[in-house]
């Protein structure tokens, strides 16, 4: 992970070498393994597909890589239910305080 913006910006590059800019909004541990959420900051609201994305840190050759788990639909369900929960309560927290 690149900290090129700061601690809650990343730059990742896709398989097919385009850069994308994210912002870091939480990490939670399920079973030894940290998940982390994210939200584009190059957002495009007609996209279908913007919003929440959740990758799974991994170590390759001692190297933190972060990995898509598009494939377990399930966990990955479980995780955004997770997430949305957690930052949503942040939220309602912050309004409290103003």
């Amino acid at each position: 992970m690149s900290s090129e913006f700061g601690n809650n910006f990343i730059t990742i590059s896709d398989d097919d070498g385009n850069d994308f800019v994210l912002e870091h909004l939480d990490t939670i541990e399920i079973d030894d393994t940290f998940y982390l959420a994210f939200f584009p900051t190059d957002l495009d609201e007609s996209d279908d597909n913007f919003g929440l994305l959740i990758l799974r840190s991994i170590y390759v050759d001692g190297e933190e890589v972060l990995e898509s788990i598009e494939d377990d639909k399930e966990l990955l369900s479980r995780l955004h239910d997770i997430f949305i929960e957690r930052l949503s309560s942040d939220e309602d927290g912050e309004e409290d305080e103003e």
